[in-house]
């Protein structure tokens, strides 16, 4: 029974990377050991489980069935085992956050390097990608987006607010003559997103100055801040991005101000879970007091 329950789950990581090699490298297993493993299981089920092509593991529709089923066993593993109280303070096993780049880049680096302090026996992995992530297919344990999510089972809590504002190098401005009004920006190169990958439109922040043009584009928050460090124009920046960026100064700050919000979304099915509740609220209390803290101008 054990050895059918690790194929499945070996399915699983399968299943939802579309291929050997990237559930792979998820599972930390050769993608020959894992096609004989899937081989196995398709064995002892008497049934196709994939179809396989250059472009991957395609689920045939026995395969999508186990899919399913495996989803749900998954689930009640997961409750089964993590349900408990929690019967110390000291966090164990693995989390996995999924974040947006900018959270990523500049706040969880100090927020996690502080937990695994108080907590060594805890092994964090922080996915950085600019897109939202599936917590159905368990691409993570649990992820900060920059907008509450309306489908979905999934549980939604607010963090924090943060502000940006319009930012550019000394050097720029120096260069450029300064900007000392509004309508002065369309004379000046844009920083900012890539227009047809912003995958979240509070992530839109160009549109709410009225900036049409990006000459200068990058998907990552970490590359817009490097552009504009290098005197690449102006744009928007993260206020608890500018300790990271001594050279930038903020433009019209005043007449230009934006706020978003960062949020913990886990999947309904871990509501019971007390230790990713535990870990997700440290997490927020932590991602909060950073924000703060970064924003006040405070590095150290």
């Amino acid at each position: 029974m054990q050895d059918n329950w690790d194929d499945v789950r070996l399915f699983l990581a399968v299943a939802r990377e579309g291929g050997l090699s990237a559930a792979g490298k998820q599972l930390r297993l050769d993608p020959a050991t894992l096609g004989r493993r899937m081989a196995r299981l398709e064995t002892s089920l008497g049934t196709g489980l994939f179809v396989k092509s250059p472009q991957g593991y395609a689920l045939t529709v026995a395969g999508a069935e186990l899919l399913s089923r495996a989803e749900e066993a998954e689930t009640a593993m997961r409750i089964a085992t993590s349900s408990l109280p929690v019967q110390s303070d000291s966090l164990t096993g693995q989390m996995r956050i999924g974040a947006p780049d900018g959270c990523a880049n500049y706040i969880l680096p100090q927020v996690c390097a502080a937990l695994a302090v108080v907590h060594p026996e805890l092994d964090i992995q922080i996915v950085a990608l600019p897109r939202v992530f599936n917590l159905s297919r368990r691409e993570a344990d649990l992820a900060i987006g920059v907008s509450a999510p309306t489908a979905g089972r999934l549980t939604v809590q607010k963090i924090t607010d943060y502000r940006l504002h319009l930012a550019a190098s000394e050097a720029y401005l120096k260069g450029s003559g300064g900007i000392s009004e509004k309508d002065a920006l369309r004379g000046h190169r844009i920083v900012g997103y890539i227009p047809d990958m912003i995958f979240d439109s509070e992530l839109d922040y160009l549109a709410d100055i009225g900036v049409g043009r990006v000459p200068l584009a990058s998907n990552s928050v970490s590359v817009q801040l490097h552009l504009l460090r290098r005197g690449g124009g102006v744009g928007v920046v993260h206020d608890f991005a500018m300790p990271f960026a001594p050279e930038l100064k903020f433009v019209l700050q005043d007449e230009i101000a934006l706020t978003r919000s960062f949020y913990m979304i886990r999947h309904e099915d871990d509501r019971q879970n007390a230790k990713l509740a535990q870990f997700a609220q440290t997490l927020s209390d932590g991602v909060r007091k950073e924000v703060f803290r970064l924003e006040a101008g405070i590095l150290t």
